[in-house]
């Protein structure tokens, strides 16, 4: 069957901390298959605030897109937190539809660990963005947030230290809140002004190159709702 690009919005991809625009490629050309256009916006994630950030977006856009012509956004991990400072600070851009994979929305304890022991490997990102301070999502924009369980990643490392201190002084936590993508907690990624949330079988990284989460990512943009 024949897939009519002209009715599928422009996916911008953008990728997240320490990562560079080709971490988007495997997914951008899955996103490709499903007859999506796709361009993968490579930032600065650790010299640059989420604020400069969201301000190289625009321009580029500015200068590289028809503002008449809506746009769909995908983020990876801090990705997804710049995704929606932009659409708070420019909101003369058409949204279509959004999906974070991974993305800690309401902070990330991992983070929390790095910046209070070596600053430097979080360095901006971590302020205003992994903080869990950014921008609420405005109603009008549809969201999907997509989580993984399967812990594999250094970020574990943090993660078993945090749930071994919340046992030794006694803190009672629900098993569920202890599930995590090997960087990210699935609690952190639940943002209840999201249109859906799914959890996949996937890491942190790993979902970038699984073609389950393409799928899904596809989906939701063309149907503002998970396959399920």
């Amino acid at each position: 069957m024949d897939i009519n690009m002209s009715q599928k919005n422009q996916v911008i991809l953008i990728h997240g901390l320490h990562h560079a625009p080709f971490i988007m490629r495997p997914l951008a050309k899955r996103l490709q298959l499903q007859g999506f256009a796709t361009y993968q916006y490579g930032y600065r994630s650790l010299r640059d605030g989420i604020k400069t950030n969201s301000a190289r977006l625009n321009a580029w856009l500015e200068a590289h897109h028809n503002p008449d012509q809506p746009i769909d956004l995908v983020g990876h991990s801090l990705g997804g937190l710049i995704i929606r400072d932009f659409i708070a600070d420019y909101p003369q851009w058409q949204i279509g539809r959004c999906v974070t994979l991974g993305t800690p929305h309401l902070g990330s304890v991992t983070a929390d660990y790095i910046w209070r022991f070596a600053p430097p490997i979080v360095g901006q990102s971590y302020i205003d963005a992994l903080d869990g301070t950014v921008a609420p999502l405005p109603e009008h924009i549809s969201m999907g947030v997509i989580a993984g369980n399967q812990p594999y990643g250094l970020g574990q490392l943090f993660l078993r230290y945090h749930n071994h201190q919340l046992k030794k002084f006694g803190t009672t936590i629900l098993p569920e809140n202890l599930i995590h993508d090997g960087t990210v907690y699935l609690r952190e990624t639940k943002l209840e002004a999201a249109a859906d949330h799914l959890m996949m079988p996937v890491s942190h990284t790993g979902m970038l190159v699984n073609a389950t989460v393409a799928e899904q990512t596809g989906y939701f943009l063309s149907n503002g709702k998970f396959k399920r």
